[in-house]
């Protein structure tokens, strides 16, 4: 089915290109070949197979920000937009927050922060698909809090000595690679003693401590992560010792954009099976669409959803242009997280008792979306960056 107002958006120049319009139907095609048939299954054993993370990076989705020297195709941010935006129309927010943690909230962090050779040796097999990423920076005390952060990190001659735990991490279980936040100076400021590093899978003393039951995203997998005396090279340093917090603020305002793209993806997709939904359900001697209050709300919800696009689209080509976004990305996260879970909400009741059963995609879709006001940015932590800025 075609998106409402999809073609009138993205079919103008006025946001993308041509190549942003080939990735956007290839995008299309593979989920509705490579991930809708087979998602249910995934959410039933709670994470997304290694074989279609593989698939992905063979179809060059992983690597559409990186250089070609890489493995990559050298996109923009309107790409992210685009590779977000189609996997939330997916309706499996589990396998699309797999993705994109790996391509832009985890991996960024060692093609932004890291060296030569870090780029070199883990961005390859990232982008292949081969090497899964995972990003800790939340801690039982510490989520947009990031200056609460109390994993530490030790300098001992060549290595540092990691201890700490980070917990609700996307990728936690099935990743091989970690960039992780630690103090390095306890006791200085602290936007001055977190330093990121690269921590590997099978490091002594790093564990998964636990897989994590979540109330949606259930196709994707989450963890805590204990680290116990790890010894981390310090050639795994991420950019500079007590520059982590400066690396973590920029890359969030990536992930925000991300986030709000994902939101609006979900919205979207809701919209359109509710609208089918309602016109062939009949109550009442009559489709439900027959009923004004319905088509009503319905069509005030998809007018919000196509003003939440517009500016995410609007954004994303400013940031293209190396503006400074961060007012505008953080409205994009306090909006559309709130806004899908508002679109959700009507949905789920147009569906009547339908909506409420585990077999409606409505009902996963409900459930996905509510940690959309929360992750990445709670809703009003967003609207403290906004008001700091009016």
């Amino acid at each position: 089915m075609t998106a409402p107002g999809f073609d009138a958006i993205t079919s103008s120049d006025l946001f993308f290109d041509d190549e942003h319009h080939m990735l956007r139907a290839q995008l299309r095609r593979f989920v509705e070949e490579e991930i809708k048939p087979h998602a249910d299954a995934w959410e039933d054993q709670g994470h997304t197979p290694r074989d279609l993370l593989r698939r992905m990076g063979e179809l060059g989705f992983f690597g559409i920000r990186y250089p070609q020297e890489y493995g990559g195709s050298e996109m923009d941010q309107r790409a992210t937009v685009v590779l977000a935006e189609e996997l939330g129309r997916s309706t499996y927010a589990g396998v699309a927050i797999t993705a994109l943690v790996h391509t832009d909230m985890a991996s960024v962090h060692i093609f932004n922060a890291g060296n030569e050779a870090q780029k070199a040796k883990y961005l390859p097999g990232v982008i292949a698909g081969e090497t899964i990423t995972a990003v800790g920076i939340t801690e039982p005390d510490a989520g947009s809090d990031v200056k609460g952060i109390r994993t530490t990190a030790r300098r001992m001659g060549d290595h540092y000595v990691l201890n700490g735990a980070k917990t609700f991490i996307t990728n936690g279980v099935l990743g091989d690679v970690y960039c992780i936040a630690a103090k390095t100076d306890p006791q200085g400021p602290p936007s001055q003693s977190v330093t990121m590093f690269i921590v590997e899978k099978g490091m002594e003393g790093f564990t998964v401590s636990r897989s994590l039951k979540k109330h949606g995203w259930n196709s994707s997998d989450t963890a805590e992560l204990s680290f116990v005396d790890v010894r981390v090279p310090a050639e795994n340093v991420l950019g500079q010792e007590g520059r982590g917090f400066y690396e973590i603020m920029k890359n969030f305002q990536n992930e925000r954009l991300v986030l709000g793209a994902m939101a609006m993806g979900e919205a979207q997709a809701a919209i359109e099976m509710t609208v089918d939904y309602v016109k062939t359900r009949r109550a009442f001697g009559a489709p439900l669409w027959d009923k004004q209050v319905i088509r009503n709300r319905l069509a005030a919800l998809a007018a919000r959803v196509e003003a939440g696009r517009a500016l995410i689209y609007a954004t994303a080509a400013r940031a293209a242009r190396g503006e400074e976004v961060v007012r505008e990305v953080s409205m994009i996260k306090a909006l559309c997280g709130e806004l899908v879970n508002a679109v959700m909400y009507a949905c789920v009741q147009f569906h009547g008792g339908m909506g409420y059963m585990r077999e409606s995609a409505i009902e996963r879709l409900a459930r996905d979306a509510r940690v959309q006001a929360i992750g990445g940015g709670a809703t009003e932590v967003m609207l403290e960056e906004v008001a700091k800025r009016m």
